[in-house]
């Protein structure tokens, strides 16, 4: 066989050199194009399972489930006037309904955030690709076009970590979303928890923020801005940046007239709006001035009444207070102008409460919303607390036309009481006493009581002071035991809110309500948590008592450097004073008085309570002083325009015996046959004087006793020290 035969016989039959080598070529191209083909498939059938599995086991909660957090509103009695926010560590959010954000705002989002949102699925693929690009190359500027759901979604849920894990997870939840919440319910959702700058979260916030008004009220143009706002909050505000804001505002109307939702004639003839000076607004300010001291009352109720720091933080509440503004206002400004001629730490606390209801009607505290709260302090009374140790001796017949001695007394321990200048006014009816603030007349007058001082105690604790304080667990004892006898001479400590309180009951006839700062609560889709009924409240003293203390105290103001109130509108007032120490200067005064329609307790002494407080010539404080002309003027401005009420006209005490349980003679001498002349209390139809009640065994009318030599005083400048730490009042 030859050499061509063997090579023509080694090769297959048919083929050629060339297309052998074609066919070697593809056979190895055949295993390289599969690998590609399988990775290929990997990439897309991989990320799909993923995907398929991850949808099918991620939880998307109900839109109603979703609680953002939110500001909280506390109003006026009027709804409207706003005392204080709550305001959450995630800034200034407050929800409301999407049918209440307007058409313009709504499309003017659309047009800056996602125009083809009613119709996309949930996400943007460009968007996305953009996104996982810019994670991988370590470029996140390569991100972005998030829809409105996937920006949603990672504020509410997947939080805004800069991977493409959470990126992942943004468009797992938004496509699961949007196939389970309605469009609406997604960009309602959006609308109120996006941020927009000046920390302020969703556009109710940034409305006030940014144009001092409502979302309702926002012009097309100004809806506009807001929505230039969300791509850069900080870098496109007006007052920051305002070339770029209105570049991006020109974005925003411009898409608005592609999306055929502004008619273009309009959008030509618009201009930029002015908006607010971002220095005059603080999303993080809570409350100012005595505000603020409403403002922890408020909460410290809303604990009480079932209402937690949760409904408070994410439900929008909308907490209408007792506060009534044109009382509120008189208060303030009584304060502000009286404590002006004063010395520099001089401070005052002043509470106002209805007596028919218990509403406090207003609070002042004090100038700094965080500082000390002067309407809630513990503070010594002095003689205003002569009304509770004369209400208990009403209560067991000692009637007002009873006689006490006014001279000096003495205490055990020959602890000496006089009266504030020294003198004695020889014996005088009860109500004589109280209108002079005779010390030495009320110890005498405790002493007979059938538990003396506890009778004192007890009386002012049923008819509002607190039985317990923060410092004090037991008020108005001395160690848990009997107060000692300078408690009718206001020994022992009690707030101003406690006193108004107090007031007000025996202004409401005996009928105790307790003080309430919240009227009403509801969140801020419209749910009502609370509504203060104040019902028929309690009777802890009877009216007759009632009745006969009041018109006993009716005198006083006018007798109190003359501060009777306007339009000859009747009161019931007493003033106090404590001393400091032995120094022979006060440390408080102090004038509470009541008309039918409002109680009102006012207190005025130092920032420390330890030093002494002066008048505005550098003379000692009294009551009748500047809490007299603070209550005076809080008191007309509160009552201006409103209709004169009267008290009713007292019935005689006429049971028990009307003879102090010492009945010895030598503290209380029965009334003469005749009824003491008293300044009659105005009313629209008097009635006539009542008979004294008859005494049940009557005797022998005794001989006069001489009038006694006033006891020698010591040299003391305006009061005297009774025991260790008791004040003797001033009048």
């Amino acid at each position: 066989m030859s050499d061509k035969q063997n090579s023509s016989s080694s090769a297959p039959s048919g083929s050629s050199k060339a297309e052998r080598s074609e066919k070697s070529g593809r056979t190895g191209r055949r295993p390289w194009l599969l690998a590609v083909l399988g990775g290929l498939a990997a990439l897309i059938l991989i990320p799909l399972g993923v995907f398929l599995v991850a949808y099918a086991t991620v939880d998307v909660p109900e839109p109603e489930e979703l609680t953002s957090a939110q500001v909280s509103s506390i109003y006026a009695s009027d709804a409207s006037t706003e005392l204080a926010r709550v305001v959450p560590p995630e800034g200034n959010r407050r929800q409301v309904p999407l049918e209440e954000v307007p058409d313009h705002l709504q499309n003017a989002v659309l047009a800056a955030e996602d125009r083809e949102f009613w119709t996309n699925k949930g996400f943007s693929f460009t968007g996305f690709g953009r996104a996982v690009i810019g994670q991988l190359t370590g470029n996140p500027s390569a991100g972005g076009g998030s829809t409105i759901t996937q920006q949603y979604v990672k504020n509410a849920l997947v939080g805004d970590e800069h991977s493409y894990v959470r990126k992942a997870r943004e468009l797992v939840y938004s496509v699961k979303m949007t196939n389970q919440w309605s469009k609406e319910e997604i960009l309602s959702a959006y609308l109120n928890t996006v941020y927009l700058g000046r920390n302020a979260y969703g556009v109710e916030a940034a409305s006030h923020a940014y144009f001092d008004k409502p979302v309702t009220e926002l012009s097309t143009e100004e809806g506009a801005v807001l929505a230039a706002t969300i791509q850069l909050p900080s870098q496109l505000d007006p007052w920051n940046n305002p070339e770029g804001a209105q570049s991006r505002w020109n974005y925003v109307l411009d898409g608005m007239v592609e999306m055929e939702v502004l008619p273009a004639p309009e959008r030509a003839g618009m201009a930029y709006p002015e908006t607010r000076n971002p220095a005059e607004y603080s999303a993080y300010t809570e409350a100012t001035g005595t505000n603020g001291m409403i403002k922890n009352h408020v909460m410290e109720e809303l604990q009480e009444i079932g209402i937690t720091e949760n409904d408070v933080t994410t439900r929008g509440l909308r907490i209408t207070t007792t506060i009534d503004m044109q009382a509120q206002n008189a208060t303030v400004e009584a304060v502000r102008t009286n404590l002006a001629t004063l010395q520099e730490d001089a401070r005052a606390g002043v509470v106002s409460v209805e007596p028919g209801t218990g509403a406090v009607r207003a609070y002042y505290g004090g100038e700094d919303a965080s500082g000390w709260d002067y309407g809630n302090a513990a503070l010594q009374t002095g003689s205003t607390f002569k009304i509770f140790g004369l209400a208990a001796a009403l209560q067991q017949g000692i009637p007002l036309t009873a006689v006490y001695d006014s001279s000096s007394v003495m205490l055990p321990g020959n602890i000496e009481v006089t009266n504030w200048d020294g003198g004695s006014a020889g014996y005088t009816t009860l109500s004589e006493a109280l209108k002079r603030s005779f010390n030495t007349s009320f110890i005498r007058l405790q002493e007979d009581l059938t538990n003396t001082t506890q009778d004192t105690a007890d009386m002012a604790h049923a008819l509002g002071m607190a039985r317990s304080l923060p410092t004090v667990p037991e008020t108005l004892r001395e160690n848990g035991g009997q107060p000692y006898e300078g408690i009718i001479l206001g020994q022992y400590q009690s707030r101003p809110l406690d006193m108004a309180t107090a007031l007000a009951t025996l202004a409401n006839r005996g009928v105790w309500h307790e003080t309430h700062f919240v009227e009403r609560v509801e969140t801020s889709d419209g749910e009502v948590l609370y509504e203060h009924e104040s019902g028929e409240g309690e009777r802890r003293v009877s009216e007759v008592v009632a009745d006969n203390l009041l018109s006993a105290m009716q005198p006083i103001a006018a007798y109190s450097n003359g501060n009777s109130l306007a339009g000859g509108r009747p009161s019931a007032s007493k003033t106090g004073t404590a001393q400091l120490g032995d120094t022979g200067r006060n440390k408080d005064a102090w004038m509470i008085g009541a008309t039918p329609q409002l109680a009102t307790a006012v207190w005025v002494g130092t920032a420390d309570n330890t030093t002494a407080i002066y008048n505005a010539w550098g003379g000692n404080m009294f009551g009748s002083g500047t809490p007299a002309n603070i209550w005076k003027a809080s008191m007309d401005g509160a009552l201006e325009g409103k209709e004169i009420e009267y008290f009713a006209s007292p019935g005689p005490i006429n049971f028990g015996t009307g003879i102090p349980a010492g009945g010895n003679g030598l503290r209380y001498v029965p009334a003469p046959p005749a009824p003491v002349v008293q300044a009659p209390a105005p009313a629209p139809e008097p009635s006539p004087e009542p008979e004294p009640a008859p005494e049940p065994e009557p005797a022998p009318e005794p001989e006069p006793a001489p009038e006694p030599a006033p006891a020698p005083v010591p040299e003391v400048p305006d009061s005297i020290e009774i025991l260790p730490g008791v004040t003797i009042d001033l009048p």
